[in-house]
């Protein structure tokens, strides 16, 4: 029985002081990325091509249109956006910077408000030092993790450790590949470790000289450098970061390529701020 209260698992309901930190952050937000030349796009909340984003196609939320062809429902902005600026917009705008304010739907009902903002032909370090500056203006100083997305690609085609394994992070099994320089790879964690490069191989060697100098450039802290991480999303082809405060991740990026577009984009989840802004202000 559904009692007429009831919403479902995984929807979001905003009132009282959640509600006014919400409006707060996104009006923080347009702002702040107002000021730095974005200019905002809200994107259809149906679309016919969120499946090449993801690997796994399970949590999209299928519906067909008029003439039958099948559409989802927005699980991912970034696509959309880059796609829409590109090859609708075209030649009607010069802008390379834009940012939403919108929330992603995914199966079975699952709601979660993000701020994004993707520049065309942008940097790794241009996007973090704009994620983590909106971070900083909510209130927020969260943990960054920076990762190479190449790393465990050339792990997987080059040096045979299953790609699941990456995945799931199975460090033991990692290690047992019995690569000579496996257990340094995985054991690098400060941007120190990756000072001596010398053990490594040319090709791997070049992917963490990529990662020792987004570092120096972003020049944040606290830090923390994840070799091994994979980014699900089928578009990270490089450098990636994702920001943590405690368990709840914040924020998300990276350089990327889509349709021969190449850009740098991230997204803040909204309701992860939110939680932490309440529970600080409980403090």
């Amino acid at each position: 029985m559904i009692f007429e209260h009831e919403i479902p698992s995984g929807s979001k309901l905003y009132f009282g002081e959640s509600a006014r930190i919400k409006r707060e952050i996104e009006s923080v937000a347009a702002q702040m990325l107002e000021n730095l030349g974005f200019e905002e796009i809200v994107t259809p909340l149906f679309s016919y091509h969120q499946h090449e984003c993801f690997e796994d196609r399970k949590p999209l939320v299928r519906l067909n249109d008029a003439q039958n062809h099948e559409v989802t429902l927005r699980a991912d902005s970034t696509a959309d956006v880059v796609r829409i600026v590109t090859k609708r917009l075209g030649r009607t705008t010069e802008s390379k910077k834009w940012f939403y304010i919108q929330p992603t739907v995914t199966f079975p009902t699952q709601e979660q408000y993000q701020i994004g903002a993707e520049i065309l032909g942008g940097s790794f370090e241009q996007i973090v030092r704009t994620s983590s500056m909106l971070l900083e203006k909510i209130g927020a100083r969260p943990v960054m993790q920076v990762a190479n997305i190449r790393i465990p690609h050339l792990l997987n085609e080059k040096y045979g450790i299953s790609l699941e394994l990456l995945k799931s992070m199975h460090i033991e099994q990692i290690i047992k590949s019995e690569l000579p320089w496996i257990e340094q790879l995985v054991k690098i964690n400060t941007v120190a470790d990756l000072e001596d490069l010398s053990m490594f191989p040319d090709d791997l060697k070049a992917e963490l000289e990529k990662l020792k100098n987004a570092t120096e450039g972003v020049s944040y802290e606290p830090l923390v450098i994840s070799p091994l991480f994979y980014a699900k999303m089928r578009y990270y082809d490089s450098l990636t970061f994702r920001m943590f405060e405690g368990n709840s991740l914040l924020a998300t990026g990276g350089i990327y390529t889509i349709d021969g577009v190449e850009a740098a984009g991230f997204a803040l989840y909204t309701d992860a701020c939110i939680v932490s802004k309440m529970n600080k202000g409980s403090k």
